[in-house]
């Protein structure tokens, strides 16, 4: 009988889909990590206001996304949240703070990804939405596509009621200053820039899982400095700038778009972590330090695995980041480690 007892519960655990058994694995805990971008931003560079300046949009940011997960909201709806804050402040690279390209004028990208149902979003070389992710969020959920580009992506934003702007709502004295420096350095060799200003790319974006266990990813961009018309980076291409599947993990980019395209590079961390069993600080690392590195590219990552484990990697020399989870950890960043 103890036989026949056990031979029956073997069976029923058998007949236990995949995804149930990783349903029934997932604690119940919410996290939420957000991106400003990666660079050679170094301590020394920022006055004292700048800094608080950054920390406070980084803060304010995590904090709406965090008031949406826990009071029981969804990943995706946390993550759009806090991708809107970032793009309606002028510090960061996308929406009203985004870099010129190189025909003086503001071209942006944005994606987002529900990993409950991989359903996805994007717009790419869009000029008058003013919040590109919302855009992003139109295409996964009123469309049958993944996504639009230019005029027809505006034209589809503003018949979802998104709100549309002239393209130099977007500009600011900095970026045009920024603007006029790599038009004179264009053409020069050198390596890594030293002033996080000059920087060739600038991302904001966000992950989290919800209470659910839900995940999702976004990433929204006004990509390179003086980049030529028509460009379109990595933050728009699910797989290579964002990723979101419950199984795995999610991942936003920021870094030198063209090398995260050829290399897939947020699938690829997902991947890393659904088949190869890696955490997601592991196969962070994996991608950044052993593959992204060595082709010469620099740019980071922010990941969450299916069971909350957050993980930020780059290999830069800071990175904009926040994040906040339910079991306490939470805090604030700009600086690489060895330099608080």
């Amino acid at each position: 009988m103890k036989k026949l007892t056990y031979l029956f519960v073997v069976m029923l655990m058998s007949s236990i889909s995949v995804d149930a058994q990783v349903t029934m694995a997932v604690p119940k805990n919410y996290a939420i990590v957000v991106h400003g971008g990666a660079g050679g931003i170094r301590k020394g560079q920022l006055t004292a206001e700048e800094e608080q300046a950054y920390k406070a949009a980084l803060e304010k940011a995590i904090a709406a996304g965090e008031e949406i997960l826990k009071s029981g909201g969804k990943a995706v709806d946390a993550v759009e949240k806090a991708i809107t804050v970032l793009e309606d402040d002028t510090l960061f690279n996308a929406g009203k703070g985004a870099v010129f390209a190189a025909n003086e004028k503001h071209e942006l990208d944005a994606s987002i990804m529900n990993g409950a149902d991989l359903n996805a979003g994007a717009v790419a070389g869009v000029t008058t939405i003013k919040n590109p992710i919302l855009a992003a969020r139109a295409v996964m959920d009123k469309s049958q596509h993944v996504m639009f580009g230019g005029k027809g992506a505006e034209d589809f934003a503003e018949k979802n009621g998104c709100e549309i702007v002239e393209n130099e709502y977007f500009s600011t004295k900095t970026n045009k200053a920024r603007l006029e420096k790599a038009k004179k350095n264009e053409g020069k060799k050198s390596g890594l820039n030293k002033d996080w200003q000059s920087d060739k790319y600038g991302t904001v974006g966000a992950v989290a899982i919800d209470l659910e266990g839900n995940m999702a990813a976004g990433t929204s961009t006004g990509g390179m400095v003086n980049k030529k018309h028509g460009r379109i980076g990595d933050s728009p291409l699910i797989g290579s700038g964002t990723y979101a599947d419950n199984i795995s993990g999610a991942v936003s980019c920021t870094g030198w778009g063209e090398y995260f395209i050829r290399l897939g590079m947020a699938k690829a961390i997902c991947d890393r972590m659904e088949l190869q069993a890696l955490k997601a600080d592991e196969a962070a690392r994996t991608m950044i330090h052993d593959k992204l590195a060595p082709m010469g590219a620099t740019g980071g990552v922010i990941v969450i695995d299916r069971y909350g484990n957050m993980a930020i990697d780059f290999n830069t020399a800071g990175m904009f980041r926040a994040w906040a989870s339910s079991n306490g950890k939470r805090g604030v960043a700009m600086y690489g480690k060895d330099d608080k």
